[in-house]
C-alpha cells in the first residue's frame, strides 16, 4: 500500500492553476490599484495572486481585451523617462528640490553632481528588493541626496508577496523618501487631465504602502505622502512637475487591500484539477473561470483584461451589476434585472426575492408615482398652453 502523498504547498497549487510550464505574471502597481478598487472580486484576486496572464486567458476565452498602451505611447514614454533621468538624474533631483524642498529643516543644499545613485542590480525580484532595502537604509544614514532608479519594493497582498517597481524614489537629506511618477501625458498650463492624474495617484499610493513596510525598519526614515508627478510641459518634451497629495488614495488602497480574501482560501475552495492553462479549450476555461466568484461593474472595462468576458456573463444572467455599482447598491437584495422589473410592476416576485423587501416596496411606489405623473401630463400641458399669452 502506497503512503498518502503529502499535501501540496500553496506555491504548487498556484502553479497547477497556471498550467505546466507557464511562468507566473508578476503583479504591478497598476494591477494592484485596480484590484483594490474592486476588493469583492475573488476571480481577479485569485488570478492575479496565481500569476495568471489575464490577457492571454481573455483571448483564449474568446473575449480579448481591447485596451492597453500603443507601441508609440510606450516608446514615447520610455524616451521621456530617459530624458528626465539623464545626466545622473540631475534634472529629476532639481524638480524634487524645487517642488518639495530639501526636508523639514530646509537647511540642506540643493542636489548637486555629488548626489548618490546606487546600483540596484541583483538576481531575481527577491534579490533586487533586498538590495533596494539596503540602499534605502544606507542613503538615510548618509544624509545625502540619493536617487534610486527603478527600485524593487515588496508588498504582501492577500497572503502572497507582490514585487513593485516605481519609476524612481528620492531620499532627501533629512531621511524623507519620495516616490516619483514619470508619465508621458502632457501638463498644460500647470495642470493635467484629472482622470490620468487620479490613476497615477492611485498607482503611487501602492508604492507608498510598500515603502512604508521598509521604512518601519529604518531609523530616521519617513515616507512622504506627497509624491512628485513629472510630465512633459505643454506640447514640448521638456519635463515639468507637480506635487500630488495621495493621503486619501493611500488610505483607501490600504483599506481595500486588507479586505481582499487570502489567495489560499480562494484556491482551497476550488475543485481538484481545475486549471487556467491557456492550452485548454475555451469550454474548459469558461468552466474554470466560472468556478471563481466575480464582482463585475462597468468600471472594470478600463481596468481588467477579463472585463468583456465577465460583462457577457453578467448580461446573460441578467444581473443588475451591468448597470453599475450605484444601481446595485440601491437595489439591495434584488440581484437581477428581472426581479427589479417584477418588483416595480408589482408582479409576483421570484422565489429568491422577499416580497416584503423594502427595496421592492420602494420600486412599486416609484412605479406608481411615475404612472400617475404620466396620466396627469396631457392635462397639465393643455392647461399651461391655454394660459400662455403668446
Amino acid at each position: 500500500m502506497n503512503p498518502p502523498s503529502p499535501p501540496k504547498t500553496l506555491r504548487q497549487r498556484l502553479a497547477d492553476l497556471r498550467g505546466p510550464h507557464v511562468a507566473p505574471r508578476p503583479l504591478d502597481a497598476r494591477a494592484l490599484a485596480a484590484l483594490a478598487a474592486n476588493p469583492g472580486c475573488g476571480r481577479r484576486a485569485l488570478l492575479d495572486g496565481a500569476g495568471v496572464d489575464k490577457t492571454v486567458l481573455a483571448a483564449a476565452l474568446g473575449s480579448p481585451a481591447a485596451f492597453g498602451q500603443s507601441q508609440f505611447a510606450i516608446v514615447r514614454g520610455n524616451s521621456f523617462e530617459a530624458k528626465v533621468k539623464g545626466d545622473g538624474g540631475a534634472e529629476l533631483l532639481r524638480l524634487v528640490y524645487e517642488h518639495l524642498g530639501a526636508g523639514s529643516g530646509g537647511a540642506a543644499d540643493p542636489p548637486g553632481p555629488d548626489a548618490l545613485t546606487p546600483d540596484l542590480t541583483a538576481a531575481g525580484p527577491q534579490g533586487r528588493a533586498a538590495r533596494t532595502a539596503l540602499a534605502l537604509r544606507e542613503a538615510t544614514a548618509a544624509g545625502a541626496w540619493t536617487l534610486l532608479d527603478h527600485p524593487m519594493l515588496a508588498l504582501e497582498v492577500a497572503g502572497s508577496p507582490a514585487y513593485l517597481e516605481p519609476d524612481a524614489v528620492v531620499v532627501h537629506p533629512d531621511g524623507r523618501w519620495t516616490v516619483v511618477e514619470i508619465k508621458s501625458f502632457p501638463m498644460i498650463d500647470g495642470s493635467a487631465d484629472a482622470a490620468k492624474v487620479g490613476a497615477a495617484a492611485r498607482q503611487a499610493a501602492v508604492y507608498v504602502l510598500a515603502l512604508e513596510t521598509t521604512a518601519a525598519k529604518v531609523t530616521g526614515a519617513e515616507v512622504g505622502h506627497t509624491v512628485l508627478l513629472v510630465c512633459p510641459k505643454d506640447f514640448s518634451n521638456l519635463p515639468t512637475a507637480a506635487p500630488v497629495d495621495i493621503r486619501r488614495e493611500r488610505s483607501v488602497t490600504r483599506r481595500q487591500l486588507e479586505r481582499l480574501t487570502r489567495v489560499e482560501e480562494l484556491a482551497g475552495a476550488l475543485p481538484e484539477g481545475l486549471t487556467f492553462d491557456p492550452a485548454c479549450s475555451a469550454e474548459e476555461l469558461t468552466e474554470a473561470v466560472s468556478a471563481v466568484s466575480a464582482s463585475y461593474a462597468p468600471e472594470c472595462l478600463a481596468a481588467c483584461e477579463l472585463a468583456f468576458h465577465c460583462r457577457d456573463r453578467s448580461r446573460g444572467a441578467g444581473e443588475v451589476t451591468v448597470l453599475g455599482r450605484s444601481v446595485r447598491g440601491e437595489l439591495g437584495g434584488l440581484t437581477t434585472i428581472e426581479a427589479a422589473l417584477a418588483a416595480a410592476a408589482g408582479a409576483a416576485a421570484p422565489e429568491d426575492t422577499d416580497p416584503e423587501d423594502p427595496t421592492a416596496a420602494a420600486l412599486r411606489r416609484a412605479a406608481r408615482l411615475r404612472a400617475e405623473a404620466l396620466e396627469q401630463a396631457p392635462a397639465r400641458i393643455r392647461t399651461e398652453a391655454a394660459a400662455c399669452p403668446c
